[in-house]
């Protein structure tokens, strides 16, 4: 199994850079949130010189949003970056990040839905730890604010047992987390920055996707053939994912049914309705990390962050 180097854990006192790389920010309060958050983990947050800009869908422009990134990575006094939101727009700048600078001085990148691309490229390039979990503008609940804590603090088990989740197939599996949202994967595959998915344990997640559109990425990625060496699928929560999108005309399917052809068909483990995705309770996913995978008991355990 390949392993992947642990960033230093964001204890009291950590400088946390919050940008915007992607979509964004929708409302005024969600920066003085972001901000607030950061604080109350003990945190020194720095906010990006281009954090509240704006241009159509995008955070601002493309050298604006790929000069915050890189101003954080580069600077010795950062110690993470904390993504203030998804949206769209981290596939446009992934060519231009300073790999090299977060290789030399490892830092923490969170956040998930699009910047999953970030994950993807940084797992790809610098082989290091990278947590997918709640964006910083995000009013975080308990239960997310205790994973959140176990992961990017003290790097212990930030997940455990999901009794409301499916077993799809089942079975049992160890093996490196990896993964996202789905409809960003699907759109890195053939690119210099699609993560290796080999001896992996693939979450998913996604939003506003009909089932055909899950079933059109999921057969992306198998016909692409990343697929070959996983471990186990586990799907996090499909957030507004309708099973009938054309009238009952089209011959809606089930969401479960799409997944369960896959999992079948790579004879993996396969869990559905993990607390991961744009959901208030999450858990926050060290990728990179190594994981057990036990669907009849319904848990993802993080047995370790170290290589």
């Amino acid at each position: 199994m390949k392993h992947f180097r642990t960033p230093k854990p964001l204890e009291a006192g950590a400088h946390v850079a919050l940008v915007a790389p992607a979509g964004p920010l929708q409302k005024p309060e969600e920066l003085p949130r972001a901000q607030e958050n950061a604080r109350t983990l003990g945190w020194e947050p720095i906010v990006g010189a281009h954090a509240t800009s704006r241009v159509g869908y995008l955070a601002g422009h493309d050298r604006d949003r790929l000069n915050d990134i890189n101003s954080a990575l580069r600077d010795p006094k950062i110690d993470g970056i904390w993504v203030l939101r998804g949206g769209y727009g981290m596939m446009r700048i992934l060519a231009g990040i300073d790999y090299d600078a977060l290789s030399r001085t490892p830092k923490a990148i969170i956040g998930y839905s699009d910047v999953t691309a970030f994950h993807a490229a940084v797992q790809r390039k610098c082989r290091l730890i990278t947590y997918h979990g709640p964006t910083a503008r995000e009013v975080l609940t308990d239960f997310s604010r205790d994973s959140f804590q176990r992961a990017v603090i003290r790097q212990t088990d930030s997940c455990g047992t999901a009794p409301n989740a499916r077993e799809i197939n089942a079975g049992a599996a160890e093996g490196r987390l990896v993964g996202g949202n789905l409809a960003i994967l699907s759109s890195l595959c053939g690119t210099p920055f699609m993560p290796d998915l080999t001896d992996g344990i693939l979450i998913l997640e996604d939003v506003n996707e009909p089932v055909y559109r899950i079933d059109r990425m999921l057969q992306q990625l198998k016909l692409a053939g990343v697929l070959n060496g996983c471990k186990a699928i586990v799907f996090g929560d499909c957030t507004s994912c309708p099973e009938d999108a054309g009238g009952a005309e089209s011959g809606a399917r089930q969401f479960d049914e799409v997944l369960g052809e896959l999992a079948h068909s790579l004879g993996v483990p396969c869990l559905a309705g993990i607390p991961v995705g744009h959901i208030a309770e999450q858990w926050t996913i060290p990728l990179g990390a190594t994981a057990t995978l036990d669907t009849a008991a319904r848990t993802l355990t993080v047995t370790s962050y170290k290589s």
